[in-house]
């Protein structure tokens, strides 16, 4: 409830006066796109094996992946923390993981949790989904990765990617921040996860065996002008509002 009153774009509200969503409606979004995904790769592939808490799991990361975000959203982590002498390690993406460990303690929500199949290393996995990757974890205190098997390694390619960027996060924000910008957006999230499937990828090393390869989620080669477009709306967002000189100024 806390993100109702974060703007999703900080100082950029304050040029363009229609930018005017907040964290609260992304963290929906993301999470609605998240099941969505996970479940049009769970019909496609369910040889897959992928679980009903699985599922549940990632929906939960896409709603939560944003709880550590602080007053003007991205001004506070590059602003305010440095100055309050935080570690140059620490990111909005560690609060978050700490914010979701003090609603499950201070509410007692294991029970409830448990009611849907999740117990403890479900909530591990839920806060490592969030993180995206081992490397994130770096400097996030009491937390220790476990991580996933290789053949589950995908379920990291949804809510955050630190392999490529494609995940249902920038999906739902490059469509909510060019709509309330009236910036154009030819990027179709909806076809991309259609067009998606689950591979195992060699990593390079000799002697790899097939059941020891990370899966990763990959994307038919017809969808690549897609992916383009989906780089080239980032950087028309970046370009024209997040880092507008106006705003950045504001910002400071």
């Amino acid at each position: 409830q806390r993100l109702r009153d974060i703007s999703q774009l900080g100082g950029v509200y304050y040029v363009f006066p229609a930018a005017a969503s907040k964290r609260f409606e992304h963290s929906l979004g993301v999470a609605h796109l998240a099941r969505t995904f996970i479940e049009q790769i769970r019909a496609n592939q369910p040889g897959l094996g992928i679980t009903d808490e699985e599922a549940l799991c990632i929906e939960l990361a896409g709603l939560c992946h944003d709880l550590g975000h602080g007053p003007f959203s991205h001004t506070f982590d590059g602003r305010v923390l440095p100055s309050l002498g935080a570690p140059s390690t620490f990111c909005h993406e560690h609060a978050s993981v700490q914010i979701f460990e003090l609603l499950i303690e201070s509410n007692g929500l294991r029970p409830e949790f448990a009611k849907y199949g999740l117990d403890d290393s479900k909530i591990q996995l839920i806060k490592e989904l969030i993180l995206g990757d081992e490397d994130e974890a770096i400097g996030l205190e009491d937390f220790k990765w476990i991580g996933l098997e290789p053949r589950k390694a995908f379920l990291y390619d949804i809510v955050a990617n630190k392999r490529n960027g494609i995940d249902v996060d920038k999906m739902d924000y490059f469509q909510r921040d060019s709509l309330m910008l009236n910036i154009p957006c030819s990027f179709d999230c909806n076809r991309l996860m259609k067009f998606a499937s689950v591979y195992p990828v060699r990593s390079g090393e000799e002697g790899e065996k097939e059941e020891e390869m990370r899966t990763q989620i990959c994307f038919h080669v017809k969808e690549a002008w897609n992916c383009f477009e989906m780089y080239h709306t980032r950087h028309s967002l970046y370009k024209r509002a997040y880092l507008h000189k106006v705003s950045n100024a504001i910002d400071i």
